[in-house]
């Protein structure tokens, strides 16, 4: 049976096994970072305003300001990982630094008294919303091996087109199949040309049935997954003050992404007798993209101390491509020996693809103590069932959105901070909880973070500096089908940042 030769890299699928719920995720969850102030509240600034961070939640907050400024912010971000897997427990830890914040914002006053209009503001402001940054390590002895993940794929796949055709480079096959006949049928190439998993009669290029040459009644497993890259935004902020009492404002955002996701699997421990007594199996998916979205903010100042806040981000829509590439090798005698040359350097390219991120509402409210501090608290409602892959013409796509509907439900966050001040030193703390977005409320679960921070006001700069914890546990898959039993994440993450900011 002869396959039909398309030396094309662009994948006709659009999906990998990386696009699932949790990517989606990846993209729609917006950590709190931001300003060393915005972090020592733990983000409770939706009725505050006065700070370029607080544009996040609130875009009113910039019309707040009574005065020029700018501000940049460093922060050192620790991640603690403990996953449990079958029993044994792997600890992971990494450090990284980022300029997570850096922006200004004019403010133009208006001195006609009669004008209800009292002045104008314009912000620019980049932010790091999500931190990729990240590394855990999983080991255990399983009885789930990674032959299961191969025979998923290859089931019903007919033989013939996962031979490598005379006068063909195995690299060369690999990608033509992945162009041609989509990801599964590759997958099961690779896990045949390794030896890991055979046709049960390899003459016949109709046989539609695979059987595993691994074996095993547990198998040791080590898994390591690096994640590197960010999530961006770039703000571009108009706000107003009407009278006294009203505040608004609106941003228009732009996102920029970039994230290497690497894993990489291994096992040993099989029975004496069989053929196979290693494999290795390491995936690298690197996902760049672009996206829009807008928010619309209010603040009311009730009176000398209450201030009520309310605003709306629209959805945020990511254009998004990924380039995906694998390698595999055994100890298996029956394997291509060519295996090796299908490696990191032969790159699958997909079609591009979007995804929109559900849009969020925040309402607020703050007690202003004169100069001597403040209290404030935030409510944020998110709907992750609304999240969505597109095209959804994309048979692949619509089985995730279908997913999501079903699996994903609305987050609540609630975020609550204070500031005490003491002359020039600012004493400041917060906490937060949101919600799992799972409605099981266990694959991912709830988070919670607090803060602690202090800054010192020179008349016309501040120097700041705030420590933040927050933790999070997670069921995380180390392979979409195959080696059903997750891994439990433990994620602490302490990040310590400091800012600085000039009044002009």
């Amino acid at each position: 049976m002869k396959r039909p030769i398309f030396f094309i890299l662009v994948l006709i699928c659009a999906t990998v096994s990386a696009q699932n719920i949790n990517d989606v995720l990846r993209f729609s969850i917006e950590n709190t970072h931001g300003t060393t102030r915005f972090q020592g509240l733990s983000g409770a600034f939706g009725a505050l305003g006065g700070d370029l961070s607080a544009l996040n939640i609130n875009p009113a907050g910039s019309a707040v300001f009574n005065n020029s400024q700018f501000t940049m912010t460093g922060t050192n971000y620790n991640r603690n990982n403990d996953a449990v897997y079958f029993g044994t427990t792997a600890n992971t830890r990494l450090n990284s630094f980022k300029i997570n914040q850096i922006g200004g914002v004019m403010v133009f006053k208006n001195y006609d008294e009669n004008s209800d209009w009292k002045k104008f503001s314009l912000a620019f402001n980049y932010d790091l919303v999500q931190n990729f940054s990240n590394e855990f390590f999983v080991r255990g002895n399983s009885n789930e091996g990674i032959d299961n993940y191969f025979l998923a794929f290859a089931q019903g796949q007919p033989l013939g087109p996962l031979f490598v055709q005379d006068n063909e480079l195995i690299e060369e096959a690999y990608l033509d199949i992945g162009s041609s006949l989509g990801f599964g049928p590759q997958q099961a190439f690779l896990g045949f040309q390794s030896g890991v998993i055979d046709p049960v009669d390899i003459n016949d290029d109709n046989n539609t049935q695979y059987i595993s040459n691994a074996d095993y009644n547990n198998v040791n497993q080590d898994f390591y997954q690096s994640t590197r890259g960010y999530n961006s935004k770039f703000t571009m902020n108009f706000g107003t003050q009407y009278k006294d009492f009203l505040y608004m404002g609106a941003s228009l955002n732009f996102h920029s992404t970039y994230s290497e996701k690497y894993t990489q699997f291994s096992e040993r421990g099989f029975d004496a007798a069989s053929e196979i007594q290693s494999i290795n199996f390491d995936n690298l998916l690197i996902t760049r993209g672009q996206a829009f979205s807008f928010s619309l903010g209010l603040i009311a100042r009730l009176n000398e101390y209450v201030r009520l806040g309310g605003s709306y981000q629209s959805p945020t829509w990511y254009d998004l491509r990924d380039d995906f590439s694998q390698r595999i090798n055994s100890d298996s005698p029956v394997k291509n020996p060519d295996i090796n040359f299908i490696d990191f350097n032969i790159v699958n390219l997909f079609p591009s693809y979007k995804i929109k991120a559900p849009g969020k509402f925040n309402g607020s409210m703050a007690i202003v103590f004169g100069a001597n501090g403040l209290l404030s608290f935030d409510y944020g409602y998110q709907d992750m069932s609304k999240a969505e892959l597109r095209p959804t013409s994309d048979s692949s796509f619509s089985i995730v959105n279908s997913e999501i509907s079903r699996e994903l439900k609305a987050v609540s966050t609630f975020r609550v901070g204070g500031e005490y001040r003491i002359k020039q030193l600012s004493l400041r703390g917060g906490y937060r909880h949101e919600q799992s977005p799972y409605a099981d409320g266990f694959t991912i679960g709830d988070l919670n973070g607090f803060s602690a921070g202090i800054g010192y006001n020179f008349g016309g700069s501040r120097l700041d500096f705030t420590y933040s914890r927050s933790e999070r546990d997670a069921d995380i898959q180390l392979f979409d089908v195959g080696i059903n039993t997750p891994a439990r994440v433990n994620g602490i993450m302490n990040n310590y940042s400091f800012g600085y900011t000039i009044n002009f």
